[in-house]
């Protein structure tokens, strides 16, 4: 049985509940509390980006990918928003340098303020794995038309396991539209964990998903001292069963 363990952290734009922009304090969260080297094989950040347009990156990516392990998968620049970004609006991908990328992508995605999904299709000890990490609006309606989009992307591509994660601002346990089988041409299964507000968690904004039901285990909440103070966000790390085509 092939597991790949996984993490997602919506990093706030490193705002924390202070209200101070620390990037050294989400590195350091990153790095010790989140995913110290060999803990993940993928690691998804939300929020990495400067908000406003050029998407300025603030974080020392160097710095996380020497505490993790991992390799960011943006240096093609057709997968960053723009010649000062680090990633996509804001999601960034770091995966395992074992794990073979065959190929990669972005999705641009409606609303009020700028979404998008980073895509990665990869083979895991010759398992083909497809990862997705996306920040879904606030409001139901654009999370269906972005949701929708996503499943009008993944029906024109090799079938293949998909992972989804990231704050995908579902607040309601048991889902809602935008997460219909119905919808999507596909159920994304996963455990629930409360993640939002840090500092008072109440909400599960933050998911990991697989389309392969049951393939999602040990799901955690990531809450320490560290992780509170650097984000309004608590990070989320599961395991997830690769079952093949």
């Amino acid at each position: 049985m092939q597991i790949i363990t996984c993490a997602t952290w919506n990093i706030h734009r490193a705002r924390g509940r202070d209200g101070r922009v620390d990037p050294d304090r989400v590195a350091a969260a990153i790095g010790s509390d989140i995913s110290p080297a060999g803990r993940h094989q993928v690691l998804a950040l939300q929020e990495a980006d400067g908000e406003c347009p050029p998407h300025a990156g603030i974080l020392d990516l160097d710095r996380i990918e020497a505490a993790t392990g991992l390799r960011h998968v943006h240096r093609d620049a057709t997968m960053r928003w723009g010649p000062q970004s680090h990633g996509f609006l804001g999601a960034i991908l770091f995966v395992d340098p074992a794990i073979e990328v065959k190929s990669h992508d972005v999705i641009d995605l409606p609303g009020h303020c700028h979404r998008g999904a980073v895509v990665v299709e990869a083979r895991v000890d010759g398992t083909a794995l497809r990862i997705m990490t996306a920040h879904l609006s606030l409001t139901q309606v654009l999370r269906i038309a972005q949701m929708r989009i996503i499943a009008q992307y993944l029906r024109r591509q090799p079938v293949m396991q998909t992972i989804l994660m990231g704050d995908l601002n579902e607040w309601r346990p048991w889902s809602g539209m935008a997460f219909s089988p119905r919808l999507l041409g596909r159920r994304f299964d996963g455990g629930v964990k409360r993640s939002f507000p840090a500092h008072f968690p109440m909400l599960p904004l933050d998911r990991i998903l697989s389309d392969r039901a049951g393939a999602v285990q040990d799901m955690q909440v990531i809450d320490t001292p560290g992780v509170r103070a650097a984000s309004d966000h608590l990070a989320l790390s599961a395991k997830v069963q690769l079952t093949g085509s």
